[in-house]
């Protein structure tokens, strides 16, 4: 429904056009469902059955909102000058600390804030908890405001003229215009007021006081001769008939109030500020009601109307001249009557009117005051209870006293209870719904199901009592007669125009005789009920409402704020602006605005702001203390004892506001604190009143709108009205204010009276929390709310009782005792009342008296005592609504439950009160009995009073006696200490104990007879630094001096206590006299007279008091100095040591013994003589020549003499490795003569013995001997080593290169590797060639093939030749992977003699070997390579035989060539030379396969191919450019060996030879294919002998790399066709120049047919030792610096071929031995 004319833009504020001077106020037409006052439309109507769970809407940018810290938050300033002069409340800001705990600060800051209501909590900057709703699925109701409404006395001057304006129309006069005096209209309402102040009408006529109040009204000036007859002609006329039918009627409809609503009008009959339909409660507007219509324009007149709600049969004579009740109008509409102004464009301005300035928000400008006849009709189920809000059209014709010119009076808008049964079924709501949703804050939380509420509602409804007293229909308003509740005689029912409801004629006082065709009003309406609340408005989402929020302020002060010319803009809305205009606004009887506010939504359906343990468990402030859904159940708040939620108190509240929405004065329910806390948003306005001042306030609120609280006594619960600060600090009343910011708590505290208002859009939660302070005012608020007869939100006298049971702790009893107390007394008297007053009936012996076994039959009353928990509306008093926990009178007729406080007085069964209350239909329950109560009440009581009982305890035992025992106070501290309560006199009392226990303690030390230990720590003691010790020390003789005593004593006087210690050290001062007489008496006679016994038991007796005597220190020296000749003379015969003479003469000396004594020069002697030996002995062990002869000696002389046992040990010892070493040196040469040479000793063991004899000073007997045997096994050694090429290396090298012969061999000499066809490797494909098939493949069973010279299978890089067929490891013939291209061709050293096989090391002849092996009869000793060696000559000697039937030369024919091949290959391979053999097949296979020009010359020798390695001299030596060794500069000479001096080993001529010198290269035309490869290639001389140890670390196989450099260019290995017989002669390779590290191949020695296999990248586990890398021959050398270095070249090639020839397969074979230069060599 759209308003009058034009509707503006959603939610911009438009102003109601001025009214005619003299014209009513404006009163607002009722709208329809999907459009709010300011035209806005938050939910389409389409929409508005969509559960607000359900909807979803655009989210809120909180960018745009004023947050904590954000940008656009509000300055924190403090106002010097407030509006209406207000003091502001104080502001606190807590620290991290003082913030942990809210229940504390806000008791810490409590004193301060009681003062003024409300104070102000800024948190930490630190806390920043996050808003935790979300706000694309948050919708929320809001409520409607009109803020003039709010303010009580504008609604009372609204209320009383429209109860005057329907009154006059039922009399047939129109009020259309207000009266005129000194042309200007007269406020009917303030005349009637001022004649009331002053007595009324007959006193003020009586006193003539009618210009008194003319100058009260504003009619100053020069005053008419007719003022007073005007006013008094304008009272008598409009106000004194009115005021007369209210004298009559007034009582009338008040007792039927009180009748509808079961009591006095003293409590509220009103359930709140909303207003309900109810089957028996003045029902709405009818949608055919004239009041549903707006009126006609106020220039036209009203014009008579049809009736079609008129009598059935009216023929009763016309009535008498008082007013006569008009006859119902007829349904059709018709349109108000309007009035002129007695005096238009007149200029005069009212007398209470202010200056206009802003225009109302919810009319268009220029629009008419009718409504669009499109307007929406509401039904049935939305019709609200009569209120002088809804005025009917009469009044829209009357005058308003000040406003200006035309405008359309509007009827008040209809309240709409949609949102309550929104979440009901269709049918009516049920009492126990009713009371489920009953009260403000009073909703409990079911957990069988969530709240319904939508959460817009500003309160909620108790239940209240049908308004007909007798038959109790569900009929229609109109069908029954509100006075008597019958339906018979329906003709002569009479309809209010007002609220529908009907009369009959003769139940009305005064019975209406006649019925005319004006519209008629009832009583109730003419009177009034004071009802008001708030409507509700729409549904918003957060977005939606912000900007209409936003739409609003922006729209209504735009026009209105001054032009800036610094900032060349309108100047900005300040704070001051917008609480300035909304208090005009409030007070403003003419200028309406409307605005909403989205209040107490329940956070349980909704969400809270907060986050929450069951929506964010990880976030911390989920459980912070702070937050509002945790403090409510705070451990010190008392609201942990109620059982079930309470929404809005236990449980946040939201509020959404907007500019100007308020929130009326009221104070807390129950009197708790409460938390507001911002979220975001714009500044909250809050005004508080401290609970000083609440009566006063109360008093003034009812002294300025009595007419308000007359029918509404409990006004001020119901949140609906305000009044200015300003009159209520003319009314003495404190007022305070502050400023509310996102980010900040706002507290209020108990009883403390709040309103506020809202600057903007904003976000605020709510709850409330109750520390034990609370509780008196909880009480108090208690006894308010009964005797208003408002609901409590949760029994008071359970939560005490329920306190009293879980917490037994002192804290909690010391406010719960007087809680308890005054709860014990007000049951005691109300049962003990009740008790009377039922006997009093009877007088009997009755069952309710305690202790009375026998009952007369006449007591009927039934008597329960039933602790079960039962529902709470089980024990709600019907009438007062106050949980009646303890006690309850029941009716079993109706089933209602009475407090005793109202049993006696209130009917619940229509039955006598003799009757109630001692017949059988009625029940006392109690849940506890008396004594109960009272035991509990004790109990509590008792355990509060500890702490004063305990304090009395103690003043007694002070005052009894002047030194109180030890013992008691100990027992008075202990018993202290265990109460769990701060007790004053407990530290007092504990300090005194404390320094009575120092006192003990000290005291103790002295009156033992044990000597105390006082090093509490011995360990700490002795390992304590010496200042420590000292200090430690000095201190123990200040606590052991004899003066102490007597100190204590006189301290025990000052202290004043008394213990069995001060007894004991008194006797024990008494017996310290007693042994210094006794003590001076022995030491007076000579010693001699006395024994050592009697002298060691008066030492004992003294010492044992504890204390320093000096006759104890007398007696105690020369009890020592007896006790050391005693044993010096005992140990003269006994064998001591130089420590043990040494001791005795320093316990001499320390005793004082006499320097002449005999025994002490006895022992000084021996020292000496001790000392001296001992010099000797260190000195002989300290000479690199020990002479052992002198050693023998000294040990003998120890046996007499006291000497050290450590020195005489080392003696011994020297002595013992000098014996050891002659045995075994003995012992080898011995044996080493013997004629087994397996009896003979193992070479091993003699180099350990030598080597150990090597650290000895001097050489045993033999030795020489026993070095030349050494020396003559080494030299067969050193044989050996030159038949291998290794006569440089270590001797140790010989074995390490034996193994890998022996390992080779077997490979090479396997006597199961027999000739087979070529085959390919077992990762290449298969060749083209079909007649080429593999012999070995994996998954046969059968061995891995092998290939090469080497005998092993394939690894790294595979050439194949050309001739042959066979597979190379590119490693073993030391070339390249890079350096060999696809398309190149090989030949191998088999089928071309000229290509030569790379070798490392020199291969001896088989005979050689033999001849060796022969030699091993002669030598002395075992030598270790002896089996080895045996090894090797039988395999080579087996492979031999084997061939021997091969190189038959007569036999030999071309078709064996392969198999000459085959094992040329195996005998070039190993490392043993065959001579025979070898030149055999190398002729044979010239003879049938001519590869080269030549034959192949004889070969006798096989040596090595690489260049020796320089020694670290040579290398210098090339690097300085000098050829003599002496001229290298000194400093940088290299260091030579030191050689031991023990070791007169003459060396071998072999070992003695200087080292070469560097030599230029030679030659590469002469020099061997392999020589130059490795000269090429910067292989060194062999290396030092060096440990395999640092071998394996040094050359990890994981790190070795090589270079392999590529072939000369004229190699005859690569070429085009070399195997044809017609090629000319090759000649020897050579290299052109000097050779390069990488030279590249000459593209010539490749031929251009495909060869793509010898660039076969082989898969395997040995691939990464196959690399190449690059370098140089500085960067060889540098890596080389001394002949300990090993070469590495050919080391992982001979690795992988050991271990895959012996199927291990390990990459990681141990071939430590391997790695000497000398074999690398």
């Amino acid at each position: 429904m759209a308003s009058a004319g034009a509707s503006p833009a959603a939610g911009t504020p438009t102003p109601r056009p001025a009214q005619p001077s003299g014209s009513f106020p404006p009163l607002r037409a009722k709208s329809g469902g999907t459009l709010n006052g300011n035209g806005y439309h938050p939910t389409a109507a389409k929409e508005s059955f969509i559960p607000l769970s359900a909807r979803t809407a655009p989210p809120l940018d909180m960018s745009t909102v004023e947050r904590r810290g954000h940008a656009l938050t509000s300055r924190e300033m403090t106002k010097r000058i407030r509006p209406h002069g207000l003091q502001e409340a104080p502001t606190f800001r807590p620290t991290m600390d003082e913030f942990k705990d809210p229940i504390a600060y806000v008791q810490k800051i409590a004193p301060e804030g009681r003062k003024y209501g409300i104070v102000k909590i800024i948190p930490p900057d630190a806390w920043n908890p996050g808003f935790a709703i979300d706000t694309e699925r948050f919708h929320f109701h809001t409520r409607r405001q009109e803020l003039n409404s709010v303010e009580g006395g504008t609604r009372a001057n609204l209320n009383y003229l429209d109860q005057l304006a329907k009154f006059h129309k039922g009399q047939g006069t129109s009020l259309n215009r207000f009266p005129s005096v000194d042309k200007r209209p007269l406020d009917l309402y303030k005349l009637k007021k001022a004649v009331e102040v002053r007595g009324g009408f007959e006193k003020v006529c009586k006193g003539k006081k009618w210009a008194e109040i003319g100058r009260d009204l504003g009619y100053s000036g020069k005053i008419m001769s007719s003022l007073s007859t005007s006013l008094k002609n304008s009272y008598q006329r409009w106000l004194f008939p009115y005021e007369e039918y209210l004298r009559v009627a007034k009582p009338g409809v008040h007792q039927q109030l009180e009748i509808e609503y079961g009591g006095p009008m003293t409590p509220s009959p009103s359930n709140s500020p909303r207003k309900k339909p109810h089957q028996h409660t003045p029902s709405g507007l009818h949608e055919e009601s004239p009041a549903a219509r707006a009126p006609a324009p106020p220039n036209m007149s009203m014009p008579n109307v049809d009736h079609d709600r008129r009598l059935a049969r009216v023929d009763l004579p016309p009535p008498p001249p008082p007013p006569p009740p008009p006859p119902p109008p007829p349904i059709h509409p018709r349109p108000s009557s309007g009035f002129t102004p007695v005096n238009p464009g007149s200029g005069f301005t009212p007398v209470n009117a202010p200056p206009p300035s802003f225009s109302a928000v919810n009319v268009p400008n220029g629009g008419h005051g009718h409504v669009d006849s499109t307007m929406h009709n509401f039904s049935r189920n939305t019709i609200p209870v009569n209120t002088p809000e809804f005025r009917s059209s009469s009044l829209a014709t009357m005058p308003l006293p000040n406003g200006p010119s035309s405008t359309p009076s509007r009827i008040k808008r209809q309240l709409s209870t949609d949102s309550l049964d929104r979440s009901l079924p269709k049918k009516e709501n049920s009492a126990s719904e009713e009371c489920e949703n009953g009260e403000r804050r009073s909703k409990r939380l079911k957990k069988e199901a969530p709240p319904t509420v939508a959460g817009s509602h500003m309160t909620l409804f108790r239940p209240s009592t049908p308004r007909i007293p007798g038959e109790k229909g569900t009929g229609k308003p109109g069908e029954k007669c509100e006075g008597c509740g019958r339906a018979d005689e329906n003709k002569t029912l009479l309809l209010c125009d007002s609220c529908d409801n009907a009369y009959h004629r003769m139940c009305l006082d005064p019975p209406a005789k006649n019925v005319s065709d004006q519209d008629w009003h009832c009583p109730r309406c003419l009177v009034g009920t004071g009802e008001y609340g708030f409507e509700e408005g729409g549904i918003y989402s957060l977005k939606q409402f912000q900007e209409k929020a936003h739409q609003f302020k922006e729209t209504y002060f735009e026009p209105k704020m001054p032009f800036d010319p610094v900032f060349n803009t309108k100047r900005a809305v300040t704070e001051d602006d917008v609480e300035r205009e909304f208090w005009r606004l409030v007070e403003s009887l003419t200028e309406t605005v409307e605005v909403e506010y989205g209040a107490d939504i329940h956070s349980t359906t909704h969400g809270s702001g907060f986050p929450t343990i069951e929506k964010n468990p990880l976030d911390p402030y989920a459980t912070d203390p702070w937050n509002l859904n945790i403090l409510p159940l705070h451990p010190e708040s008392l609201f942990r004892h109620i059982k079930s939620d309470i929404s809005g108190m236990t449980v946040p509240w939201l509020y959404v506001g907007m500019c100007f929405s308020t929130f009326c004065w009221h104070n807390e329910d129950h009197y708790t604190f409460s938390a507001n806390y911002q979220h975001f948003g714009a500044t909250k306005t809050w005004y508080g009143i401290p609970a000083e001042d609440a009566d006063k306030f109360e008093n003034v609120m009812r002294e300025a709108v009595p007419e308000l609280f007359e029918t509404q006594p409990d006004l001020l619960f119901q949140l609906v009205t305000l009044l200015s600060p300003e009159q209520l600090r003319k009314a003495n009343v404190n007022v305070y204010a502050l400023d509310q910011r996102a980010g900040q708590f706002v507290i209020t505290f108990p009883q403390a009276y709040h309103a506020g208002f809202n600057h903007g859009f904003n976000f605020n939660e709510a709850v409330n929390f109750a520390p034990h302070d609370w509780e008196p005012f909880g009480e108090a608020g208690v006894e308010r709310l009964q005797a208003f007869r408002r609901q409590p939100c949760f029994s008071h006298d359970e939560l005490l009782l329920t306190a009293a049971a879980r917490d037994t702790s002192i804290k909690t009893a010391r406010w719960l005792a007087p809680a308890l107390e005054r709860l014990r007394d007000r049951e005691l008297e109300l049962r003990s009342n009740f008790i009377a007053k039922h006997k009093e009936l009877n007088n009997h012996r009755c069952k309710l008296d305690k202790g009375d076994s026998e009952v007369d039959p006449v007591c009927q009353i039934d008597f329960e005592v039933d602790d079960l928990d039962v529902p709470e509306d089980e024990y709600q008093c019907v009438f007062c609504k106050a949980y009646s926990y303890l006690s309850k009178f029941c009716c079993k007729k109706t089933g209602k439950t009475i407090c005793l406080v109202h049993a006696e007085s209130f009917d619940c069964c229509n039955s006598g009160e003799d009757t109630r209350l001692t017949d059988a239909n009625h029940t006392l329950k109690y849940r506890l009995r008396d004594e109960a109560i009272m035991n509990l009440a004790q109990k509590v009581i008792d355990r509060a009073r500890l702490p004063e009982a305990w304090a009395e305890k103690v003043e007694k035992v002070l005052e009894d006696d002047p030194s109180p025992p030890l013992k008691t106070l100990r027992s008075l501290l202990s018993e202290g200490e265990k109460i769990p309560y701060d007790l004053p006199l407990l530290p007092s009392l504990k300090s005194f104990v404390e320094r009575c226990n120092e006192w003990v303690d000290e005291a103790t030390n002295y009156i033992t007879r044990k000597q105390q230990n006082r090093r509490k720590n011995e360990k700490a003691w002795r390992k304590g630094s010496s200042t420590k010790t000292a200090e430690l020390e000095e201190r123990d003789r200040e606590l052991r001096k004899l003066e102490n005593i007597h100190k204590l004593l006189e301290k025990a006087d000052e202290i004043s206590f008394d213990c069995p210690e001060i007894t004991q050290l008194r006797d024990r001062a008494r017996a310290i006299d007693k042994f210094q007489q006794d003590a001076l008496l022995a030491l007076s006679n000579h010693p001699s007279l006395k024994s050592l016994q009697d002298f060691e038991d008066l030492v004992d007796v003294g010492k044992g008091f504890n204390v320093d005597i000096p006759e104890v220190e007398k007696l105690d020296k020369l009890v020592q100095q007896l006790k050391w000749v005693d044993r010096a003379r005992e140990r003269r015969n006994q064998r001591l040591t130089l420590r043990d003479v040494e001791e005795l003469i320093s316990q001499a000396i320390q005793v004082e013994i006499d320097e002449g004594d005999l025994n002490l020069v006895f022992f000084k002697d021996q020292k000496q003589a001790g000392e001296l030996w001992e010099a000797k002995a260190k000195e002989l062990m300290a000479v690199e020549s020990v002479h052992y002869q002198q050693l023998e000696a000294l040990s003998g002389q120890a046996s007499t003499l006291p000497v050290s046992p450590s020195t005489l040990a080392e003696v011994d010892r020297h002595l013992d490795k000098q014996r050891e070493a002659h045995r075994q040196v003995v012992s080898l040469y011995d044996r080493s003569k013997e004629n087994d040479i397996s009896l003979r000793p193992r070479y091993k063991d003699v180099r350990e013995v030598m080597e150990q004899l090597a650290q000895l000073h001097s050489k045993p007997t033999g030795t020489i001997d026993l070095e030349k045997e050494q020396k003559r096994h080494e030299d067969w050694m050193r044989k050996g080593k030159k038949l291998f090429g290794k006569a440089n290396a270590p001797l140790h090298i010989l074995m390490i290169h034996m193994k890998h012969v022996e390992q080779r061999n077997a490979a090479c000499f396997d006597l199961r590797d027999r000739p087979r066809t070529p085959v390919e490797p077992a990762s290449r494909e298969q060749s083209e060639d079909p007649m080429q098939q593999t012999n070995g493949l994996e998954g046969t069973g059968r061995t891995r093939e092998v290939f090469c010279i080497c005998r092993a299978p394939e690894a790294g890089m595979m050439i194949e030749c050309e001739l042959c067929h066979e597979w190379y490891h590119g490693k073993c013939l030391k070339i390249a992977r890079g350096k060999v291209k696809d398309d190149d061709k090989y030949t191998c050293p088999i089928c071309d003699w000229r290509v030569k096989i790379p070798r490392d090391a020199a291969r001896p002849k088989l005979e050689d070997l033999q001849d060796w092996q022969a030699e091993i009869a002669n030598l002395p000793f075992q030598p270790d390579e002896e089996d080895c060696l045996d090894s090797i000559i039988n395999t080579a000697q087996a492979f031999r035989d084997f061939m021997r039937p091969l190189i038959n030369p007569v036999m030999t024919t071309p078709e064996e060539v392969n198999t000459q091949r085959f094992y040329l290959r195996k005998i070039e391979g190993a490392e043993v030379l065959l001579t025979y053999e070898t030149n055999f097949f190398r002729q044979e296979l010239h003879k049938w396969v001519q590869a080269a020009p030549e034959p192949p010359p004889l070969l006798e020798v096989s040596l090595s191919t690489r260049k020796p390695r320089p020694t670290k001299q040579q290398k210098l030596m090339a690097q300085l450019g000098v050829e003599n060794p002496e001229e290298i500069p000194p400093h940088m000479r290299p260091q030579q060996r030191n050689v031991s001096v023990a070791s007169k080993r003459v060396p071998s001529v072999s070992e003695n030879r200087p080292p070469p010198t560097l030599q230029p290269a030679p030659d590469m035309s002469t020099a061997p294919m392999g020589q130059a490869q490795s000269i090429a290639a910067g292989h060194l001389p062999p290396a030092e002998p060096q440990s395999p140890s640092r071998l394996a670390r040094q050359f990890s196989f994981d790190i070795i790399q090589f270079n392999l450099n590529s072939p000369p260019s004229d190699s005859p290995i690569f070429g085009a066709n070399n195997y044809l017989g017609n090629q000319p002669a090759l000649g020897s390779p050579s290299f052109a120049g000097q050779p390069t590290h990488h030279q590249p191949l000459d593209s010539t020695l490749f031929s251009d047919p495909n060869y793509a296999r010898a660039g076969l990248h082989v898969d395997s586990d040995l691939d990464g030792h196959y690399e190449n890398v690059s370098g140089n021959m500085d960067s060889l050398f540098a890596e080389m610096t001394n002949q300990e270095e090993v070469e590495t070249l050919g080391i992982s090639h001979l690795k992988d071929a050991m271990s895959l020839s012996l199927g291990s397969g390990d990459p990681d074979l141990d071939v430590r031995g391997i790695m000497d230069s000398n074999f690398l060599n």
